[in-house]
């Protein structure tokens, strides 16, 4: 699995080598180490590690050891990686000090038919406070918390590119926004743990994310169309196929979580996203031509040409400006990269 990867895990230390030594000889603590960034952030961590020799030790919180074993064993047996059993919400401190804390838990994908909501916000501000606490016991540097652009609500149509400064927000009266809200409450608590303990949070807003280890049978668009794409059937768009989405690749991805960790500034939130927006019907005839045959596209409903088209597009200035985050591969390779990536491994891996 890692031989896949090696060009973007090498692209990644090379972007981030600077910043490593801050790691050595350090032991650090990952929520949501199981899902797909955490995922990535594991690869690229033992990467390094091994690369530039930094003995350090990541602890990952897992709710299922064996599952984690199945979905990726080359990660779950590295040495420099030890699985920790528990929930985010009520997980026993581990012993010891860790200098850095990555709370990745609760992905977008995992409230997808959801049926109790109460539990995915109790998970999502829970966890959070937890993790906090438990930053505090430990004496942890640095913590870094994987937000959401959910955060901002429905982004207006007058508004291209949504930057960190607009202030609006989910509409509390429809339970889709519950994810949204959970992470608006959960920056707000990094913000209080900051100001009453001295801790060092920084946060990451997440927008629309492709690459390996993605799960192929989420509610997500780019799932369900490489799942069609690797089954050789017509795509299917649910909606009218008008809505603007923006996909930035795994590897960008995880070079701007370490460069947030290591040099953001503390509850000053950075969009991470793509600024190159596409509608999801021409995102379907992308994937749909990757590879042979042509596969159609079918949408489910006309688009109505007075309804305004939704965006879900960020910007992402002030991390160029801060940090000099910039996006290094395009959405035609992300694609490519991601269905390599699916069509060299079992289907089944990405469900799990």
């Amino acid at each position: 699995m890692k031989n896949l990867l090696a060009e973007d895990l090498d692209s990644i230390l090379d972007r981030t080598r600077d910043f490593w030594n801050e790691l050595r000889g350090q032991n650090i603590f990952i929520t949501g180490g199981t899902g797909f960034i955490g995922c990535w952030l594991l690869e690229s961590f033992t990467w390094a590690n091994d690369l530039l020799d930094l003995r350090a030790n990541a602890t990952v919180l897992t709710r299922n050891k064996e599952t984690f074993y199945k979905k990726c064993p080359h990660l779950a047996s590295h040495p420099s990686i030890s699985l920790y059993l528990g929930d985010v919400r009520s997980f026993e401190f581990p012993a010891g000090n860790f200098s850095h804390i990555i709370h990745a838990a609760t992905e977008v994908n995992n409230y997808s038919n959801k049926t109790d909501f109460r539990d995915l916000l109790d998970v999502i501000v829970e966890g959070t406070r937890h993790t906090l606490d438990f930053a505090v016991a430990c004496q942890s540097k640095k913590i870094l918390f994987t937000s959401s652009g959910a955060v901002y609500g429905k982004q207006p149509n007058e508004i291209t590119h949504v930057n960190e400064c607009y202030l609006g927000a989910p509409d509390i009266s429809d339970l889709r926004s519950i994810y949204g809200e959970g992470k608006r409450i959960a920056e707000l608590l990094c913000t209080i743990y900051t100001n009453q303990y001295g801790l060092e949070v920084k946060i990451a807003r997440c927008f629309a994310l492709i690459g390996a280890y993605l799960p192929l049978d989420s509610h997500l668009a780019t799932s369900s169309f490489f799942r069609d794409r690797l089954q050789n059937q017509t795509i299917q768009i649910q909606g009218d196929g008008t809505n603007l989405r923006s996909y930035l690749y795994a590897s960008d991805l995880t070079a701007w979580l370490w460069t947030i960790l290591f040099q953001g500034q503390s509850c000053y939130p950075y969009n991470v996203g793509s600024e190159e927006a596409i509608s999801i019907a021409d995102l379907a005839k992308r994937i749909a031509q990757l590879d042979t045959p042509n596969l159609d596209v079918a949408i489910a409903k006309i688009a109505d040409p007075s309804k305004p088209i939704e965006h879900y597009v960020p910007s992402t200035q002030r991390g160029k400006d801060m940090l000099g985050l910039l996006q290094t591969v395009s959405l035609e390779d992300a694609l490519k990269k991601s269905l390599t990536w699916y069509a060299s491994t079992d289907k089944s891996y990405a469900k799990i």
